[in-house]
């Protein structure tokens, strides 16, 4: 059956299905679903629990720490084997509790098929269950029911259907039997109607399609299973970086190996403790745990600017966002239809207000004007009021329709001028894709009749004689009503027209032959689903911060551009619009070259969205891709971070997302964004703040090898240091305040570093500083004629009070620290400082913990000395960062 059932004809397709306007029997249909399988979505193929737990220990340290405790067991030092694997497991639990369940979008989307469906079975109409539906079978579907499967229409009476979910059309798309283009989008396959949409209006009957994993829908599901996820760029930099420091503690421990061995002639138990110690010194075992953290609690943060996080590391990716793919209806604008301008023969007028809240003004040159004078206006307000079939109803302050959005949108243009004339409808000749128009008979209090019309403009000039100017009928003038048209449709805005005929004497029903002719003109309105206005001011924030908006629409393309120039989107008067169709004959290089010159799209469907986001990501590019229909899930998928609408989106987008906007505000982007660069500037803070750490462990043991002198730091000892810092002091720095200007600085490079040459420099000489402290400690302690658990415990001890200085250089990485501020602002460094301390009173004086870390008590003099030491270190490191600004670094 060929793909392009949309361009052929009824009787062609009834054919190729072998069947009739009949339907099938019981028995051609059972065979059928034996052979085609029930018309149902797949199920997802779901990586065990226990495979997906595993998956988090696929880290290069993490096989060198597992390996540690491995020797450990092999030299029954089961104590340090016991604590070297916990660190591990605890690691790989937070990893397994925190991660996203992506595959709850597939659910969600097979949770839109219908449940019924009424069918033409044996020549009569029943009701089956829609998963027995097969290609051949006649369904009937009305008003409200959800389409349970792609279907080519045989008859449709007045049929509108709602496809936002997958086209991003903001009206329900009109339907006839008439075929179409091969090569028609998505949303102009007017012939056919798409499993998991809604009928809006009318009725309709249709042969099945396609069922099951066959259908549009089915489609889209089998694109998000085969989509694979992009990491951020913060995970992609950790894992560069766990991978090089991987190589280099191997390098290092082969060489200690080495010398240990030729020169210093160690026992092989003796090698293997100084080895794994330098490992395990290495690793920074506690930056996992920082970063999932500080990404929890930037979490919370976001939350309380309504972004609800799904997904651990899209916190960060947001700060890192330099393009921002935007669909249009429902997130850069209302979804609410509003009519903006008003046209009659004489003047043409502006409408105030968003959406369906009946509150505005109508305005002349910028001026508030009552209608009462201008006759004209009350009589074009009253038809289209009149004209209706809409109401608005108001709950919990939201105003909602109960109808069509562009009735919806009149009825509120009526209620803003105060002009619902009272009157009785005799009568009603609904709207039809052939006649493009709706007409009413009404009687007002004093018994006059008039017809009423509302539709397409060029179908009511075709039946007005005369046109009403100041209250005063005059010859109709269509040339002037054809540029006003255009004007209006130029600027994006749908156009309906009104026109009356007096109708004394008509007692209905209504005929199409009885407004054939002689109708008077009323004028017309323009209707736009307006941009949100705060949008508009996140766009140009967006703009400030070097982040480009891109504007991806299943709308028209004079539509998207006139939305994009009054957002603000683009500044070209006449900005490149890409269509579908423009995309389809584009080969993936070719759209890679233009992508990112080209900010606005149109008339685009699932495929084209999933190829745009992928070529400006390999054009380097960082992209945030937000949406609201089933159609936006696999691009939502396929973008460093996808961004959903909680209101107005499908549950299978929220599921695809790794955020979800509780507001539906693209001004939430915007602030999520800032908070993303916060939490990712923070972030570099701890792992400046923790590397330090590791590299002074490192030294001590690399020192001890060298110079062949027994170790002044076991690994268990060191793994506490790593854990107890890792858990208090760094975070400290999460709770740091964003920098000013924050929003004014472009998007860092995705290729970056996560340790700057700078950043090294200070690394190296910190490190340097908090190791020559720690075997200060251990050998003053030593000379003292301490033995070596308590000398242990000294450089222990030096360590972590060294680290709580340099705690204080961190809060300031550009500035002096050197100043009354670094004591003030974060409360969480006087906290997180306590609790270090806590910590250390019990690793060194609980004898529990003697048993566990091999530590012992000390003295006064040994915190006296320790204290001494980190204040220098302090001063010292303070000294090098005025050096390094004098420097230019």
């Amino acid at each position: 059956m060929s793909k392009a059932v949309h361009a052929h004809g009824r009787s062609e397709i009834l054919a190729a299905l072998r069947t009739s306007a009949d339907g099938l029997g019981s028995v051609t249909a059972d065979a059928r679903l034996a052979e085609v399988g029930p018309n149902r979505l797949s199920e997802p193929t779901r990586k065990p629990a226990i495979l997906r737990f595993l998956s988090h220990f696929n880290n290069v340290l993490i096989y060198i720490l597992v390996g540690a405790g491995v020797l450990k067991a092999i030299l029954n030092e089961w104590v340090d084997f016991a604590v070297i694997v916990a660190v591990a497991v605890v690691n790989g639990v937070v990893g397994y509790l925190q991660e996203g369940k992506a595959e709850e979008a597939l659910d969600s989307i097979r949770n839109m098929l219908s449940l019924e469906a009424q069918v033409r079975r044996d020549g009569h109409w029943v009701t089956v269950d829609a998963e027995t539906l097969v290609p051949g079978d006649v369904v009937r579907i009305s008003s409200g029911d959800r389409i349970p499967a792609d279907m080519r229409l045989l008859d449709a009476s007045n049929l509108r259907v709602e496809e936002s979910a997958l086209t991003g059309e903001s009206v329900p798309a009109a339907k006839s039997t008439l075929r179409v283009h091969p090569d028609a989008g998505l949303g102009d396959r007017t012939s056919m109607v798409y499993s998991g949409t809604i009928v809006a209006a009318g009725t309709g009957i249709g042969v099945v399609t396609a069922t099951g994993t066959d259908t549009e829908i089915g489609r889209i599901q089998s694109m998000m299973s085969e989509i694979e996820g992009i990491d951020t760029p913060l995970t992609r930099k950790l894992a560069e970086f766990g991978q090089q420091l991987a190589v280099a503690i191997l390098g290092v421990a082969a060489v200690l190996l080495v010398i240990g061995r030729l020169i210093h002639r160690f026992t092989v138990d003796e090698l293997i403790s100084a080895a794994i110690g330098f490992a395990v010194a290495a690793i920074p075992e506690g930056l996992p745990a920082v970063v999932t953290v500080t990404l929890a609690l930037g979490v919370q943060q976001m939350a309380r600017r309504h972004a609800i996080t799904r997904k651990l590391p899209a916190v960060e990716a947001l700060g890192s966002v330099n393009v921002i793919c935007s669909d249009k209806t429902g997130t850069l604008t209302q979804n609410e239809m509003t009519v903006r301008t008003v046209a009659t023969s004489a003047r043409v007028f502006t409408v105030t207000g968003i959406g369906y809240r009946p509150e505005g003004e109508i305005e002349l040159d910028g001026d508030a004007v009552s209608i009462e004078d201008h006759p004209d206006v009350t009589a074009l307000v009253a038809t289209l009021a009149l004209c209706n079939n809409a109401r608005l109803t108001e709950a919990d302050g939201q105003w909602r329709i109960v109808g069509e959005p562009t009735e919806g949108a009149l009825r509120a243009l009526a209620e803003k001028a105060d002009a619902v004339p009272a009157s009785r409808r005799l009568a009603e000749l609904p709207f039809e894709s052939e006649n493009k128009f709706m007409a009413t008979l009404n009687e007002d209090a004093e018994g006059h009749r008039l017809l009423h019309l509302k539709g397409a403009p060029d179908r009511l000039l075709d039946r007005s004689a005369t046109q009403l100017r100041d209250g005063v009928a005059e010859p109709l003038d269509r040339a002037f009503w054809e540029s006003r048209i255009d004007e209006l449709s130029d600027r994006g805005l749908r156009v309906l027209a009104a026109a009356r005929l007096d109708a004394a004497g008509v007692d209905g029903p209504v005929d199409v032959s009885d407004v054939d002719s002689g109708l008077q003109f009323l004028g017309v309105v323009g209707i736009v689903d307006p941009p949100r206005p705060e949008a508009v001011a996140a766009i140009a924030k967006c703009h400030t911060a070097g982040i480009r908006v891109k504007m991806i629409t299943g709308d028209h393309a004079g539509t998207a551009r006139a939305i994009a120039r009054e957002m603000g989107l683009t500044a070209t008067p006449t900005p490149p619009v890409l269509t579908g169709s423009d995309l389809q004959a584009m080969s993936q290089p070719r759209l890679r070259e233009v992508a990112g010159d080209v900010d606005i799209y149109a008339r685009t469907s699932p495929e084209d969205k999933l190829r745009i986001v992928s070529a400006l990501q390999a054009d380097g590019k960082v992209v945030a891709m937000t949406g609201d229909g089933v159609n936006d899930a696999p691009a939502l998928t396929r973008a460093d971070i996808g961004v959903a609408m909680g209101i107005k989106g499908t549950e299978a987008t929220k599921e695809a997302a790794g955020i979800v906007l509780a507001d539906d505000n693209f001004a939430t982007i915007e602030r999520a964004v800032e908070e993303g660069r916060r939490i990712y500037d923070n972030i570099r803070k701890s792992v400046l703040f923790l590397l330090p750490t590791n590299g002074a462990q490192s030294l001590v043991i690399l020192v001890a090898v060298l110079f062949g002198f027994a170790l002044p730091l076991d690994p268990v000892q060191i793994l506490w240091v790593n854990m107890v810092t890792g858990v208090t002091l760094s975070l400290a720095l999460v709770f740091e305040k964003a920098e000013d200007h924050i929003m004014a600085r472009p998007p860092r490079p995705a290729d970056r570093s996560l340790v700057a040459p700078a950043d090294l420099a200070m690394i190296t000489v910190v490190s340097i500083l908090l190791a020559g402290a720690a075997l200060a400690a251990y050998f003053l302690t030593r000379a003292a004629g301490y033995q070596l658990p308590t000398a242990q415990t000294a450089a222990v001890n030096m360590l972590a009070l060294g680290q709580l200085a340099y705690l204080l250089n961190c809060r300031f990485l550009s500035s002096s620290s050197l100043r009354p501020a670094v004591l003030r602002g974060n409360p969480w460094i006087w906290r997180m400082a306590g609790a270090l301390i806590a910590l250390q009173l019990v690793f060194i004086y609980a004898p529990f913990m003697h048993t566990w870390f091999h530590s012992a008590p000390i003295t006064v003099r040994g915190w006296s000395i320790a204290l001494a030491l980190a204040i220098v270190a302090f001063l010292i490191i303070e000294l090098a960062k005025a050096l390094g600004r004098r420097l230019g670094y």
